[in-house]
């Protein structure tokens, strides 16, 4: 930095009070293109070998996008540095933001994962309103079974022999073996023809 002293006192005074802007700038966009260049590169150097190892497009896709994230990643990281943020505060951001993200991940997981099977089980017709079906814990043990009454987000309710109600997670049918029957008699107001597929 005793060039840019030096290069103070050569210039001209309304210069220098723009000099503190114009030098971070400056080496703002040099690293933006650098990081334009070396993705450039990397983008033909993956394409080259791809084609090279017939690899499919999936996987060139794939490495092109993870690379430009890193290459990306960096010079934020790196234009944040020249502006004067610590290494060690985005550090501690980012791993704080990463323990947070993490914690309400799994605390949400279980109630994700039944919304996603809720879609699951009416897309794939796994089942419908007042199908009679057993969930088995293994091929030959007796499981919970019961007249389906009701399909939420969360929750399938089963109508049992005893007229017991329970409430089953939906993701529980899509981690046990589902046995789908018809009620011997199917529910006032409904014709027969109303349960066929």
């Amino acid at each position: 930095m005793r060039w840019l002293a030096e290069l103070k006192t050569q210039l001209p005074e309304w210069i220098l009070e723009w000099l503190d802007l114009i030098i971070p700038a400056s080496q703002v966009l040099l690293i933006l293109v650098a990081a334009y260049l070396l993705r450039a590169a990397l983008r033909l150097v993956i394409k080259r070998v791809c084609s090279h190892y017939q690899l499919p497009a999936e996987v060139h896709m794939g490495a092109r996008r993870v690379l430009g994230f890193l290459v990306y990643a960096a010079a934020i990281l790196l234009i944040l540095e020249r502006l004067g943020v610590s290494g060690s505060v985005l550090w501690t951001a980012f791993t704080g933001f990463a323990a947070v993200a993490a914690v309400a991940f799994f605390a949400a997981w279980s109630v994700l994962s039944n919304i996603f099977c809720t879609i699951l089980i009416f897309g794939t017709r796994l089942f419908r309103l007042h199908d009679h079906i057993e969930v088995l814990e293994s091929g030959d043990k007796p499981g919970l079974k019961g007249v389906v009454i009701d399909i939420n987000v969360v929750y399938t309710t089963l109508l049992e022999d005893q007229g017991t109600k329970l409430q089953v997670p939906n993701n529980l049918f899509f981690q046990r073996v589902v046995r789908r029957g018809r009620p011997s008699d199917a529910p006032d107001g409904l014709a027969s023809g109303d349960l066929d597929d």
